[in-house]
């Protein structure tokens, strides 16, 4: 099938750099894109690469659900994708009432694996991946009892984050996607917080290194496509997520990457996931953190890497042939600007604030870096690109408009 005859692709969800870059990849590939969200000023719906563009909302809606319903009695059979858990969620659980379209999404169970933490690193464990300790109390008295042995420092992580968000809004209590515990007091200072919601999140050991991401598309328990990336740099400075990342040659990690592979056949995963590690090169120890079962928000180095992970999703959901890609580059960085100057301005303004007591303050190496990215020749950037500037402009008009 040529790229004319090629049926159009539904993006719902363009507000960030990953919908973006969907739409950049699919346009590229030649596939007809009709990029929806429930903002008019959406990055996303001002690339050149957007065939169509539709506001409609609110997110989740039944207002939402009717308008694509309605692009695939126009349309007919046509693929859907989306960016974030809580938009896969409510598609799943919308399946049935989206008529000719098809989503592109995992299965119900294996996303229930990749969901749950500790069920991931049961499943880890199985096939040979090093996991770091984790517990899960369910009563002060837990948590007391593993103030006498738990390894610290460790991190305080939700196993859920998405299912807890709405009990500890109720309960006035903020959402801490990664909290530091660095000693016995602090531990039990920990339990008492939460002991007024009555739940507690997942207390795991701390691994000290930098973040690994192995990213594969699974296609009936094989890897049709491979790609890795070390972030050089996150948000928050002490661990979240990419600022900046480098591409890694496929002929490194070589063990790591069977494991990972191993593991999403075990959890029977299909179509793309990012397999998440803490790497130390002091030891060439790796340690499982999680596995992001969608398009992750470094998504933009994959895509200028020419990973081809969006062209892959959108052949498989249609029966499509799935085309032959030249191996994706391993020489390349991504940037994301606007993030490097806050993460800058903690490093350099208030280190204080940085939760991670083993993290490193280098403040005169961060900020060269910062500014010889700008001349290296193999750097590109998470928004901005030559041949599609508008997003990058419009997502500039709305850093403004909200300040």
């Amino acid at each position: 099938m040529s790229a004319n005859n090629l049926p159009p692709c539904v993006v719902l969800g363009v507000e960030s750099q990953i919908g973006l870059s969907l739409v950049r990849e699919l346009g590229q590939a030649g596939v007809r894109v009709i990029a929806v969200s429930h903002q008019p000023t959406a990055l996303g719906l001002a690339s050149r690469h957007v065939w169509r563009r539709l506001v409609a909302g609110p997110p989740r809606s039944e207002a939402l659900l009717a308008a694509l319903r309605a692009l695939g009695e126009e349309l007919g059979p046509v693929a859907l994708m989306t960016v974030s858990e809580a938009n896969i969620a409510w598609l799943l659980r919308q399946r049935a009432a989206l008529g000719s379209l098809v989503p592109v999404l995992p299965d119900p169970e294996a996303l229930a694996v990749v969901l749950d933490k500790q069920r991931t690193l049961a499943a880890a464990r199985a096939v040979g991946i090093d996991v770091p300790r984790s517990e899960e109390p369910r009563s002060l008295a837990e948590v007391e009892a593993l103030a006498g042995d738990f390894p610290l420092p460790a991190v305080a992580k939700w196993k859920d984050a998405n299912a807890v968000a709405p009990r500890l809004e109720a309960a006035g209590m903020e959402m801490v996607k990664a909290e530091y515990i660095d000693d016995v007091a602090a531990l039990r200072a920990w339990g008492q917080r939460h002991d007024t919601l009555g739940e507690w999140p997942l207390l795991q050991q701390y691994c000290p290194g930098m973040g690994l991401g192995q990213f594969f598309f699974m296609h009936q328990g094989e890897a049709l496509r491979r790609f890795q990336h070390l972030r050089v740099a996150e948000w928050p400075p002490e661990g979240g997520f990419s600022s900046v990342c480098d591409a890694v040659p496929l002929d490194q990690h070589v063990e790591l990457q069977q494991r990972s592979i191993a593991l999403l056949r075990a959890i029977g995963w299909q179509g793309v996931a990012m397999v998440e590690y803490r790497w130390d090169p002091a030891t060439g120890r790796a340690m499982l953190m999680e596995i992001n079962g969608r398009f992750w928000g470094s998504l933009p180095l994959a895509l200028h890497a020419g990973a081809g992970f969006a062209e892959l999703a959108y052949r498989s959901a249609l029966g499509l042939p799935m085309r032959a890609l030249p191996a994706p580059r391993g020489d390349l960085r991504c940037r994301m600007v606007a993030t490097e100057v806050k993460r800058l301005a903690r490093i350099l303004l208030a280190p204080g604030r940085i939760q991670d007591r083993h993290f490193r303050v280098r403040p005169l190496a961060e900020l060269w870096r910062f500014v010889a990215d700008y001349f290296r020749p193999r750097v590109r950037y998470y928004l901005w690109s030559w041949d599609d500037p508008a997003p990058f402009w419009a997502d500039l008009k709305n850093v403004l408009m909200r300040r």
